[in-house]
């Protein structure tokens, strides 16, 4: 790997022709180009083969990762990736013609390393996604320990503009308990159809017995499990599931189980079932919709 290459990896893969130009000759940035080691992205910025695409993006625009991109660069939960890089520029800033498709947002935001913080990529996550999705990323931060409940409950109320009433809404709903993606997108629905009383992995033991649930209502003593196929696609999983259905069943809970496809897909089946299970009679309005 070449000096320049061996830059831009301390970089996190791309960096300014200036950047460069600190600490090696133009002749190096010029060789390393001709050799195929770099590839120039915009005018002057560089940026190795493998860089990631978002930061990539980012840097060719003279903006930041953010949104669900910023998301997956701190590790958080998602739903859905990304189709292309999400860049948030400085207001008053013009478009680059870089070559490199982009979504583009306009703000002043805080940064680390050139990506918006974790507080701040889950509130423009937020503000910008179906309940479902936001609630994904939200829940995976808190999960994280990326931030707290109460440092995301004070950024909301801080938000001014549109939609403010819904981040913080939302921002209530977050829960670290939330386990995975697919809980969370079950428990959106169970929000916006205003299904209460549902309580992520509540813990179901006693001497001989022991088992989570994704999201449970106790006073009903009524379960709902959001199965993805990687957790169940194996003939141990399919035992160990048997097992703990009738361990369930014959301590009196009833247990309610959905798969990506019947909540990312048909959620009207899933809240019409959990009425029914409920005891609840139909109901259609949503109390909550994306912004």
């Amino acid at each position: 790997m070449s000096e320049v290459a061996e830059m831009l990896n301390r970089r996190g893969g791309v960096a300014t022709f200036g950047d460069l130009r600190a600490v090696m000759s133009g002749r190096a940035v010029r060789r390393a180009l001709a050799g195929g080691d770099i590839r120039r992205v915009a005018k002057g910025v560089y940026a190795l083969p493998t860089s990631p695409a978002a930061l990539t993006a980012a840097r060719s625009h003279g903006g930041v990762v953010s949104h669900l991109s910023a998301a997956q660069h701190w590790g958080f939960g998602v739903i859905n990736r990304p189709v292309l890089p999400h860049v948030t520029l400085r207001p008053g800033r013009v478009r680059r013609q870089t070559g490199l498709a982009c979504t583009l947002h306009w703000a002043e935001v805080p940064t680390i390393d050139d990506v918006t913080t974790p507080l701040r990529t889950v509130l423009d996550c937020i503000r910008t996604l179906p309940l479902a999705e936001a609630l994904a990323v939200a829940d995976s931060a808190l999960r994280s320990r990326a931030f707290d409940h109460d440092e995301l409950l004070q950024a909301a109320a801080a938000i001014r503009g549109p939609h403010r009433h819904r981040i913080f809404a939302v921002a209530g709903f977050a829960d670290l308990r939330a386990d995975s993606v697919l809980e969370s997108a079950l428990r959106a629905l169970l929000i916006e159809a205003g299904l209460e009383g549902f309580v992520p992995q509540v813990r179901v033991h006693d001497a001989e017995f022991s088992a989570r649930i994704d999201l449970a209502h106790p006073g009903l003593r009524l379960g709902l499990e959001a199965d993805g196929f990687e957790y169940h696609g194996f003939r141990q999983a399919l035992v160990r599931d048997c097992r703990r259905q009738v361990g369930l069943t014959v301590r009196g809970w009833r247990i309610l189980r959905f798969s990506w496809e019947d909540i990312r897909y048909d959620g009207q089946w899933v809240v019409s079932s959990v009425r029914r299970a409920s005891g609840l009679a139909p109901l259609t309005n949503s109390i909550l919709r994306a912004a």
